[in-house]
């Protein structure tokens, strides 16, 4: 991005991870912090980003988990340059791969990231349904959001892909579309957590953090809600820790 006016500098996780990220348009919020806070990962394992933007999620993984692998897979450019600038500046070690995740298998190898060859993959998609949603006028956080037909199916599919078997994805989706999240899982995919995501305590869910492993065969659980806010508007102070670095979920646990 050529206007340098354009790119905030802001900070996550209590202040633990700096980000340089668009003004406007599509910016790290709750929802990147949540992912990576589920997401279950240990030193030396080989973590994917799928969709990294500039990079909030791979790196507050990597924030909370010394020694990992992580690559950051993000298909425009520019979001790209900031999230290697981001790892530069945060002192993590991250590799950045300008890559569409509808690529096919050839692309991804070409990258170093060849089937089986992945231990965790996490992923925010666009999930936002276009037939309820109005696209943003701004191209960039209008292709963050809106989620096609497919948008589950592609990502899925890339994810299952490049996971070891055991492998481990992580994903967050809006609660409404709970069943297109087991339909995509349905193939390759086993031993699923679901924990919903409630806006305020006693109103209902808006968004799922979902675990799935490649090959899995334990039966589903649904693990207790997790409440931003509660019923009387006040955050959660728990889940307030957590946005701040001071610990993970519980789906993040082996």
């Amino acid at each position: 991005m050529s206007d340098a006016a354009a790119i905030s500098e802001d900070a996550v996780l209590g202040g633990r991870l700096r980000l340089r990220q668009p003004a406007s348009g599509h910016r790290a919020g709750h929802d990147a912090i949540l992912l990576a806070a589920a997401t279950a990962a240990r030193t030396g394992d080989r973590v994917v980003d799928l969709g990294a933007g500039v990079g909030t999620a791979g790196l507050a993984v990597a924030t909370r988990v010394d020694g990992i692998g992580l690559v950051l897979i993000e298909r425009d450019p520019d979001l790209a340059g900031l999230a290697r600038d981001n790892a530069r500046a945060n002192e993590l070690r991250a590799d950045v791969a300008v890559l569409d995740v509808a690529a096919d298998a050839a692309a991804f190898a070409a990258m170093g990231l060849g089937p089986d060859s992945i231990d965790v993959v996490l992923m925010n998609p666009p999930f936002h349904d276009a037939a309820r949603h109005r696209a943003s006028p701004d191209a960039a956080r209008a292709a963050a959001h809106m989620a096609t037909a497919t948008t589950l199916e592609i990502w899925t599919h890339a994810a299952r892909r490049m996971l070891k078997s055991g492998g481990v994805l992580t994903l967050i989706w809006r609660a409404d579309g709970l069943g297109e999240v087991l339909a995509a899982l349905g193939r390759g995919f086993g031993s699923l957590a679901i924990q919903p995501v409630h806006g305020q305590a006693g109103k209902p869910a808006i968004r799922i953090l979902v675990r799935a492993v490649k090959g899995g065969r334990a039966p589903t659980q649904i693990w207790p809600g997790l409440m931003l806010n509660e019923a009387t508007g006040v955050p959660n102070e728990d889940v307030l820790r957590v946005l701040e670095g001071q610990g993970a979920l519980a789906l993040a646990a082996p």
